[in-house]
């Protein structure tokens, strides 16, 4: 299994959430409202406290842990639907899930 997560504009929730539904077998996700920051070549730096603590833009946590066989299609959807090619679309990674259990499943106590 895989925990998928992205950061991506809030703009763009609907429509990955929608290409989602059509997707067999997804098996749900999670979303939280984040704020952040990165550093991009070129860009300047803030002089003042007041500038580097306005400096956040809102988005929104995309996490999913699906079975490796959804993962292409997964990250397949986010890219599309996310990508605009500007800077400040957000970022997507990958990681192993060691264990998953649904709490709703009686553990098996043998």
């Amino acid at each position: 299994m895989k925990e998928i997560k992205a950061i991506v504009r809030p703009s763009h929730l609907h429509k990955i959430r929608d290409a989602f539904r059509q997707l067999p077998g997804f098996p749900g996700m999670n979303i939280s409202f984040v704020e952040g920051c990165s550093a991009h070549p070129g860009i300047e730096h803030r002089d003042t406290l007041k500038e580097e603590l306005t400096d956040f833009t809102k988005k929104i946590r995309i996490e999913i842990v699906a079975p490796d066989e959804m993962l292409t299609d997964i990250l397949f959807i986010i890219h599309t639907q996310a990508h605009t090619g500007h800077m400040g679309d957000g970022v997507l990674w990958v990681t192993e899930v060691q264990e998953f259990r649904r709490l709703c499943v009686q553990a098996n106590t043998d």
